[in-house]
């Protein structure tokens, strides 16, 4: 499959076309967010008031930066485990999250989510923060400063790489790849 070059924020038909498998290159604006800020924008939808940050089209990062060095942008900044973010991810999908970028296996309620909004979920390499890191070319917290590292940054990134895991049919890379080297 060829690596295809996308910008943010996306839209039903780019996703649509992406499959599991499939590497991207991301570029535009992605927002982090880890739990802690997701269950602080799960409060504020449920009390009516709007979210810190536009969510139609968006892509959201879950990373808590490291703080950066001098001359940097950003400090290592590698996926952590998307489950955490499982229990809220539905809602932000039903508001028009288009993209997730994490580690690790989702719910089958966020994969759901996914088939009905069309909505995919990407992941990055673990282990890799320090060359994820060079793809940021900015970096601002937007929300939630309290929050600290897990603040919500608004990051501009070129040719941030990433792996469609899960896409809009609800295929799902993890188990496809166990099947392949199981001889199923």
């Amino acid at each position: 499959m060829p690596q295809i070059r996308l910008t943010t924020p996306l839209t039903d038909e780019v996703v649509e076309k992406l499959r599991i498998g499939q590497r991207v290159l991301l570029n535009g604006t992605l927002y982090t967010a880890r739990d802690a800020a997701h269950k602080k924008m799960v409060e504020l939808l449920d009390r009516g008031e709007e979210l810190p940050i536009p969510i139609k089209g968006q892509v959201i990062y879950y990373v808590g930066p490291s703080p950066a060095k001098p001359g940097r942008v950003i400090g290592s900044a590698g996926p952590t485990t998307s489950g955490r973010m499982d229990p809220y991810a539905p809602r932000l999908i039903a508001l028009g999250l288009k993209g997730m970028i994490g580690k690790g296996k989702r719910s089958p309620e966020v994969i759901k989510a996914m088939k009905q909004y069309k909505a995919v979920y990407f992941a990055a390499v673990g282990g890799a923060a320090a060359l994820l890191a060079r793809a940021i070319k900015s970096c601002r917290v937007v929300a939630y400063p309290e929050l600290g590292p897990e603040a919500i940054h608004e990051l501009v990134v070129e040719d941030f790489p990433v792996i469609v895991v899960n896409d809009v049919l609800g295929a799902d890379l993890y188990e496809e790849g166990v099947k392949i080297y199981a001889g199923r």
